[in-house]
């Protein structure tokens, strides 16, 4: 069984929602990328769309988007996501993941696009 805590924010407000993804749900969002839109329905946001923007595994290893594939790599990195450096130019070689969904997966990140339409009740 695969389950990932979906965080969405919205960037209007600046407030963010982790929504528990399990089962069927979660199985959709498998294979999917950074930079692919999800539409919001299933998660409680009718009328929305949400952009994958990154995410981590189980033991913190973030998503890049410039890596292809779903698998860990070690690569020269100079700045976010990855690595954070202390002095401007310091260059490290980390391990990340690759910009791909998969089963080892903890957590997705995610915005709000487009925001739909909303109905005021009349009195």
């Amino acid at each position: 069984m695969v389950e990932f805590k979906f965080v969405i924010s919205n960037p209007s407000d600046g407030q963010s929602k982790t929504v528990t993804v399990a089962d069927a749900q979660a199985q959709s969002l498998i294979g999917l990328q950074i930079g692919d839109s999800v539409n919001g329905e299933a998660f409680g946001f009718s009328g929305q769309e949400l952009v994958i923007t990154g995410g981590s595994d189980k033991s913190g290893i973030p998503i890049r988007g410039d890596i292809p594939g779903g698998g860990k790599r070690r690569i020269l990195l100079s700045g976010t996501p990855g690595y954070h450096p202390k002095e401007s130019g310091a260059r490290k070689r980390k391990l990340v993941r690759g910009n791909m969904i998969t089963e080892d997966i903890v957590q997705i990140n995610a915005v709000l696009k487009k925001v739909g339409e909303v109905v005021k009740k009349s009195e």
